[in-house]
């Protein structure tokens, strides 16, 4: 993780108790059950294993590209119900993409035979939106018990890690608002600058959600001979 990274996290994470941080949980049921275009996680995961034959791991590619592809479209990501979802403090476009990394993360456990609705699952899918870097960091510090997938599989669901992980989650998306307002000053100063790197940035971190999703949510579906 960069300087400018950490210190806009934990930037982000001292203003969480303004933020209500129990809001990502509300983001997270919203991309599962589908919002706006988005439609239904079941439903998305189920097409893209059709279109590919059944072959899960083509799916999960296919994945991974879509979405990257609509965090990048900065209309898409600002209607999809981010108006309505975030506090004052977040604007509605970091709200927007969260919701499209997150539909990913759960499309890409749903496909590996993840439960949605089990809140081990939930919190896994969270733990993937902070980034590999980020989790790392954690588990070294004790702030997290172990890895995202660790977290799905434990024999027990531990309530406290709900709240611990909706604070972290929430601080990371302060942070990013931190870092996209400067982005934003440095816009009025070069025209279509903010735009274009925003839009760069919002891809690129889809993308790498997508990936750290698809190297620990490892496939747990039962196989028959």
């Amino acid at each position: 993780m960069g300087m400018k990274d950490r210190i806009a996290r934990e930037a982000g994470t001292r203003a969480v108790p303004a933020v209500a941080s129990g809001y990502v949980r509300t983001v997270l049921d919203k991309a599962i059950d589908g919002v706006g275009p988005l439609k239904p996680v079941i439903e998305t995961a189920g097409a893209k294993l059709a279109a590919h034959g059944g072959d899960v791991e083509k799916a999960v590619a296919a994945l991974v590209r879509s979405h990257t592809s609509l965090a990048g479209l900065q209309g898409f990501v600002t209607n999809l119900g981010g108006i309505a979802l975030a506090p004052a403090t977040v604007p509605a476009n970091v709200v927007g993409v969260t919701i499209v990394q997150c539909h990913l993360v759960a499309s890409i456990a749903h496909l590996r035979g993840y439960d949605l609705e089990d809140p081990r699952v939930r919190n896994a899918v969270l733990a993937v939106m902070l980034g590999e870097d980020t989790v790392t960091e954690m588990v070294r510090k004790k702030r997290l018990p172990s890895s995202p997938m660790a977290l799905a599989t434990s024999p027990v669901h531990d309530p406290v890690l709900d709240d611990t992980i909706a604070k972290e989650v929430t601080g990371e998306l302060v942070g990013r608002t931190i870092g996209r307002r400067a982005l934003m000053l440095a816009g009025k100063k070069i025209p279509l600058l903010g735009g274009a790197v925003g839009a760069g940035a919002d891809g690129f971190g889809t993308w790498q959600v997508g990936r750290y999703a698809q190297s620990e949510l490892r496939d747990r579906r039962l196989r028959t001979r």
